[in-house]
């Protein structure tokens, strides 16, 4: 880990990538064996992006540990997760392994986190600012910020009045936090509430969780990894790897090429059984191929699993707040949560539900929340409450463009980004996971690799060329935003407020955030592009 050192001069380099989670490390090694002089800045203290931030208990990731790394042999073959799905201390020694192998903490300005950058029309650069005042001059700036690196707190009245800890789980401290004994609330049931909640339950003297909308967490099938596991996942890594390109999500499977409504009940229930059984996404992204489409065939989905919950509930009343007979929303529409017991801890005595749809949250005091019937006391209150998601990293930084209007005001009446990663006005600024690509829809370091290695295709281009200025125009990102709301026009999507619409933001405007595509259909289109001298751009 390098250490920052004050200073006045502005550095010039060809490229400066923000974020050093797994793209901006993928962006960092390609560019600089191509000879690009590139730098990254990262605003945490180390590596990871976000399994620098996500450290709060129980975090870890819900992709299988072998598909959730770089497809790189040299980088693979001597390193092993110790659990089928890893930690966020097992990332965290990951990444280590990784700049062990590739001398990348050289070309990161660690604690330095991006203010500003205003693009000079003349020159054909950008002057990037942190907020501890060091400044960049670069041709390029390639946004990897990752679609939830802003969390977003809500406006609860008195949160700032609680004299207990009270963090969100994006922004917990790195030095922990202790639950033994406490008198814990947490506030939301997503990814990281689900997470939260499987913990505090072992060791609080009581565990709140206060719900809005049930989520529809799937079984993680966790399980330890030994010698003779990581031999047999050694012999089918490359395998594994070369399915993910082919595949919907970026992983090794996909749907399954059949509806749910042509097969007789019998095959349902018994193809239902093997991907439950299968655990992880497979019930979610490797099941039949109208289950995000068709209605009926939703239900189908839905049925089978709200039955394999509530029989894990023992009071009923509980069982139909969190599985409720009629579904809240279709199933898969909101992005599902793995999980490991967290439908068997609410049968602990220490444990509680409060449903924010009846009872919804006042005020914070002093020593708890007050809802619209009771005051509870709480020594710790936890933040369960989600990312301004795939925009919110971006839009963090003041990005001045071409006609002195900030990208954040652009967006502010909807995204438009042609192919996910540029748009028009923002010359030479190019965004990987970001909105309109596949991001959140697709396996994290697949989508780091495969779309980062299209741009820096791209930037190798320019330089060849000898370009100096590449810009979406605004026919190509119109036409882009359309083809993303024609995709996604036919699915169930739309029949959910979450994150993938910007429905969990007040005030964010509804669309769909992700290409819903797929990313075959997404890699087509870019390839497309590329071949016909990257139409929708204007290269100078």
């Amino acid at each position: 880990m390098n250490t920052n050192t004050p200073d006045t001069a502005v550095e010039e380099l060809d490229v400066l990538v923000v974020g050093a989670g797994f793209a901006g490390l993928h962006q960092l090694d390609r560019l600089r064996k191509l000879g690009f002089s590139v730098k990254i800045f990262e605003a945490g203290a180390g590596l990871g992006g976000i399994w620098y931030w996500n450290c709060y208990p129980g975090a870890r990731v819900d992709s299988e540990g072998a598909i959730y790394q770089y497809a790189r042999e040299d980088l693979w073959r001597d390193f092993d997760y110790t659990e089928l799905y890893p930690g966020w201390q097992e990332l965290r020694r990951y990444f280590e392994h990784v700049d062990g192998k590739l001398d990348l903490s050289r070309d990161i300005r660690f604690d330095t986190r991006v203010e500003s950058a205003v693009f000079d029309a003349d020159a054909n650069t950008w002057t990037v600012r942190a907020t501890d005042g060091h400044t960049v001059t670069a041709r390029y700036v390639v946004l990897c910020t990752g679609f939830g690196s802003k969390p977003y707190i809500p406006p609860i009245d008195g949160l700032d009045r609680f004299d207990g800890p009270c963090h969100h789980t994006g922004l917990w401290p790195q030095e922990g936090l202790d639950f033994t004994g406490k008198r814990v609330a947490v506030i939301g049931t997503g990814a990281s509430g689900v997470q939260v909640a499987q913990e505090a339950a072992k060791d609080a003297a009581s565990l709140t969780i206060f719900q809005r909308t049930p989520i529809q967490a799937l079984p993680m099938r966790q399980k330890q990894l030994d010698a003779a596991a990581h031999s047999d996942l050694k012999k089918e890594m490359s395998d594994r790897f070369a399915r993910r390109i082919d595949s919907f999500s970026g992983f090794d499977f996909d749907f399954l090429p059949k509806s749910a409504l042509e097969v007789s009940e019998e095959e349902r229930r018994e193809t239902y059984e093997k991907l439950w059984e299968e655990g992880g996404f497979r019930f979610w992204l490797g099941t039949f191929n109208d289950v995000l489409f068709d209605q009926a065939a939703n239900d189908t989905a839905y049925a089978f699993w709200r039955d394999k919950t509530r029989a894990r509930i023992a009071d009923p009343v509980l069982a139909e707040k969190l599985a409720p007979e009629v579904a809240a929303h279709p199933f898969g529409v909101k992005r599902p949560s793995l999980e490991q017991n967290f439908y068997d801890i609410f049968n602990q005595d220490n444990v509680h539900l409060v449903d924010l749809r009846e009872t919804p949250i006042e005020s914070v005091t002093e020593t708890g929340i007050r809802t619209s019937d009771t005051e509870q006391e709480f020594d710790i209150i936890v933040l369960a409450t989600g990312f301004d998601a795939s925009t919110g990293g971006i839009t963090a930084i003041d990005l001045e463009g071409t006609d002195g209007q900030t990208l954040r005001e652009k967006w502010s009446e909807g995204v438009r980004a042609h192919l996910g990663v540029a748009t028009a006005g923002f010359p030479n600024l190019l965004f990987v996971y970001g909105p309109h690509s596949p991001s959140g829809f697709c396996n994290g370091p697949t989508c780091a690799e495969i779309q980062g290695d299209l741009i820096v295709e791209t930037l190798e281009h320019m330089r060849e060329a000898g370009l100096e200025r590449i810009e979406a125009t605004a026919a190509a990102e119109n036409a882009w935003r359309d083809h993303v709301t024609e995709l996604v026009g036919p699915t169930l999507f739309d029949k959910a407020n979450s994150w993938y619409v910007g429905a969990n933001i007040p005030g964010k405007p509804r669309q769909m955030l992700l290409y819903p595509g797929g990313l075959p259909q997404y890699l087509d289109n870019w390839r497309r592009s590329a071949s016909e001298s990257y139409s929708g751009f204007v290269l100078s």
